[in-house]
C-alpha cells in the first residue's frame, strides 16, 4: 500500500480522536478563573448555590480543589441534584474542597499526609506517586495562580467523612440483622407471638412466659374459688388455703346458728348475732 493510501486510511481514526481540552488559565480571583475555565461550570452553579461565591472571589491564599464537569457528571444518579436542592449539605461537601491555606504543588509531590480543610475534616494529599492525588482523586491540572489562591483541577468530587459513613451503613446493617434475629427469637418464646408481632403485642393478645421460680412453686390449678365451696367447707377453710388471704366469713343463718353457735369472725373471736 502506497504512502497516500495509508495517510488516506488513517485518516478517519485520527478524525474520531476526542480533542484535547485546553488548560485552565488564570483570570483574575478563584471565581472568575473557574467561570473562564469552561470545565468548572457545575462547580460555579454549586459555589453560588451554596452561598460561597464571595467567601471565594474575598478571602486570601486559598488552595481549591475543583471538581470539573465530568467528575460532578460520574456522581450517583439523583445526588447532585439533592445536594443542590441541600443548601447547609452542599456548603460541607464543598467547604471540603477548600484549605485555607497556598498549598502549590511544590509542597505536594514528594510528601503525603492530611491537611485540614474549612469544612474541618482532614483530606490527604498524596504527592507520592505519578500523579499527585486528593483523597483519592487525581489531580488533572495543578497550580493555577489565580489573584487570591491556587486552583487544582481533580476528576472527583470529594465527600467528607466518607470512611465513617461507610463505618456507620455496616453498623446499621449489622444492627438491623442483631433486631430481626432478636424479634425471631422472641417470637419463638413467647406463645402465640407471630414475626410480625412485636412482643408487646403478642403478650397484650394473651401469651405468657415461662413462670419464674418464685410463681412456679405455688400450684393453684386445684384451687375452688370461695364462692363455690359449701358452708361446711367454708367454715374449714384458715389462711394459707389455695387462693383464701383470711377466713371465710360464715352466713349467719339459723341452720349455722344451730350447727356452729354463735358466728366466728376472721380475727377467731366471737361476736354477737346481729340480724335475724
Amino acid at each position: 500500500m502506497s504512502g497516500a493510501a495509508m495517510a488516506q486510511s488513517a485518516a478517519p481514526a485520527a478524525s474520531t480522536s476526542p480533542a484535547a481540552v485546553a488548560p485552565v488559565a488564570a483570570k483574575g480571583d478563584l471565581i472568575e478563573t473557574a467561570k473562564a475555565s469552561g470545565q468548572l461550570t457545575t462547580f460555579v452553579k454549586a459555589i453560588d448555590a451554596a452561598n460561597l461565591t464571595s467567601v471565594l472571589k474575598t478571602n486570601p491564599n486559598l488552595t481549591v480543589f475543583a471538581p470539573t464537569d465530568a467528575a460532578f457528571a460520574a456522581l450517583p444518579a439523583g445526588e447532585l441534584d439533592r445536594l443542590m436542592k441541600d443548601p447547609t449539605a452542599l456548603q460541607k461537601v464543598l467547604t471540603y474542597h477548600v484549605i485555607n491555606a497556598r498549598v502549590d504543588s511544590s509542597k505536594i509531590i514528594g510528601s503525603k499526609g492530611p491537611v485540614k480543610t474549612v469544612e474541618g475534616d482532614s483530606v490527604v494529599l498524596d504527592g507520592s506517586g505519578a500523579t499527585a492525588m486528593v483523597d483519592g482523586a487525581r489531580i488533572t491540572q495543578a497550580d493555577v495562580m489565580a489573584t487570591n489562591g491556587v486552583l487544582h483541577l481533580v476528576d472527583k468530587v470529594l465527600m467528607p467523612g466518607a470512611m465513617a459513613q461507610a463505618a456507620a451503613a455496616i453498623d446499621t446493617a449489622t444492627s438491623a440483622d442483631v433486631s430481626a434475629n432478636t424479634t425471631t427469637a422472641a417470637a419463638t418464646a413467647v406463645p402465640g407471638a407471630t414475626d410480625s408481632a412485636p412482643m408487646g403485642a403478642a403478650m397484650m393478645d394473651g401469651a405468657t412466659t415461662t413462670p419464674s421460680a418464685s410463681t412456679a412453686a405455688v400450684d393453684t390449678t386445684a384451687a375452688t374459688p370461695v364462692s363455690s365451696m359449701s358452708s361446711d367447707a367454708q367454715a374449714g377453710l384458715k389462711a394459707g388455703d389455695p387462693n383464701v388471704t383470711s377466713n371465710a366469713p360464715v352466713a349467719d343463718t339459723p341452720e349455722n346458728r344451730a350447727k356452729y353457735g354463735k358466728p366466728v369472725s376472721n380475727a377467731g373471736k366471737r361476736s354477737a348475732a346481729k340480724g335475724n
